[in-house]
């Protein structure tokens, strides 16, 4: 089954609608899909829940849809870089969720995996166990955290054949495969799409049962979020002398 669409507005364009709940992956700014938020934002689609380690920067990535208010409420574990849904938050326009990193990702994994909630220490004593049930397990107590699944998930990896398998990259790999697995709908955006057949099974991160459609954007922009340099260190002469 071919699943490859000719771009992100098509891939998208009989998925999307108000109200949904949509699982984004990347970290910071590092393995976003860049191409589909952008064809996310200018679907229109309004009054979204929008689950993601963050939020993007003012500008790109999901700060796009910050910008546009189609964010109705994040489910976040990381908000700091994004002036807008700082402003947004503070003034009550935005509703936020805050769960723990790895919570996060266990609720994403959860959902996906069909598990409906499970019990953690993260937040025991906190907000975030503000409204949770809670059960002691040999004398340590625990909140109940629910599963994630998501109307939508988007998703971005570096290669995909052409039934759906995924292959990530290093450090841009982060959130992706949770959010793949959880999702009704999942929609990837690769580097590189080859015929099946042609990626090595033990490498494939994500098998396309999880995909339903998959769109190509070779050239993605790729931002930096910090960019953060050492200072050079000063010429030497043969003698070891600064010269």
């Amino acid at each position: 089954m071919n699943k490859v669409y000719s771009n992100a507005q098509a891939a998208l364009s009989d998925v999307v609608r108000d109200g949904q709940t949509v699982a984004v992956g990347g970290f910071g700014l590092c393995g976003i899909p860049e191409a589909l938020i952008l064809a996310l934002r200018d679907s229109g689609a309004k009054d979204l829940t929008a689950v993601s380690n963050n939020a993007g920067v003012d500008g790109f990535g999901l700060g796009l849809l910050l910008e546009t208010r189609q964010i109705r409420k994040m489910i976040s574990s990381y908000v700091g870089e994004n002036k807008e849904f700082e402003r947004q938050y503070l003034a009550g326009e935005l509703e936020l969720e805050f769960t723990p990193q790895g919570t996060l990702a266990e609720r994403m994994r959860a959902g996906g995996a069909g598990i409906p909630g499970f019990y953690t220490k993260t937040g025991v004593g906190t907000v975030v166990a503000e409204g949770k049930e809670e059960k002691d397990f040999e004398g340590e107590k625990y909140i109940l955290e629910r599963g994630i699944v998501a109307d939508l998930s988007l998703v971005k990896a570096w290669k995909a054949d052409t039934s759906g398998n995924l292959v990530y990259r290093k450090t841009a790999r982060n959130f992706n495969p949770v959010v793949a697995t959880c999702g009704a709908v999942t929609v990837a955006e690769v580097e590189e799409i080859v015929e099946v057949g042609q990626l090595d099974p033990d490498r494939i991160d994500t098998p396309g049962v999880y995909v339903q459609r998959v769109v190509l954007n070779a050239m993605p922009e790729k931002r930096i979020e910090q960019r953060t340099v050492r200072a050079s260190a000063p010429a030497s002469s043969a003698a070891g002398e600064e010269v």
